[in-house]
């Protein structure tokens, strides 16, 4: 079984400490929560996660091993803050690019728009969508690769209340078929049958 860990992490950022001594286990079908207060650390843990940056002290395993960057990436995907699209790109040019280079996933292109009602803008440039479809079309690329890994962070900006409830159902789907998620939001996420830990960082 996927296992996710992070052992004795401590975090320090402009000599400031932000956290220390973090010790979590994440396995398939649950998802991690990362509350607190804006400079707390959370995307500074994401970032650790990703392997963006390095622990102060600390070390992250994947099952039960010390990360492999190769191995651990293979079953990785992030979403930050910014939505990672191409502006100049089409909103398939952009589904080509994720598909080329992650396994094949669930959904197919039209099925993974469809999902995320993108459906019939294909051939739009990305440019011309909304702040909410450029991030609904950040998160049909998770749909498409076969990633057990979601590392997000605050999937929910942008959405309005029928978004964030599309994301929460494919982010409960995602664990109902084996599948983890480590997120940061400042949203109150409503996930039925999904076991969420959280972790506060103020």
């Amino acid at each position: 079984m996927p296992m996710l860990e992070g052992i004795g992490l401590s975090c320090i950022r402009d000599d400031r400490l932000l956290f220390e001594e973090l010790t979590f286990k994440l396995v398939s079908g649950q998802i991690l929560l990362l509350e607190g207060k804006n400079g707390s650390g959370k995307t500074s843990l994401l970032r650790i996660l990703c392997g963006f940056r390095e622990p102060d002290a600390g070390e992250i395993r994947w099952c039960g091993d010390a990360v492999n960057d190769s191995q651990f990436l293979a079953q990785m995907a992030y979403v930050g803050h910014l939505d990672g699209v191409k502006r100049e790109l089409t909103v398939l040019e952009n589904l080509k690019i994720a598909l080329a280079l992650g396994n094949t996933g669930h959904y197919s292109i039209d099925e993974a728009l469809s999902k995320v009602h993108l459906a019939g803008y294909d051939d739009v440039l990305v440019q011309a969508l909304s702040a909410g479809q450029k991030r609904r079309l950040s998160l049909a690329r998770l749909l498409i690769t076969s990633n057990v890994l979601w590392i997000l962070d605050e999937p929910f900006t942008s959405l309005d209340k029928q978004g964030i409830a599309l994301i929460e159902a494919l982010m409960t789907e995602h664990c109902a078929n084996g599948g983890m998620i480590v997120l940061t939001s400042h949203h109150e996420i409503e996930l039925h049958d999904v076991d969420v830990q959280r972790i506060n960082l103020s």
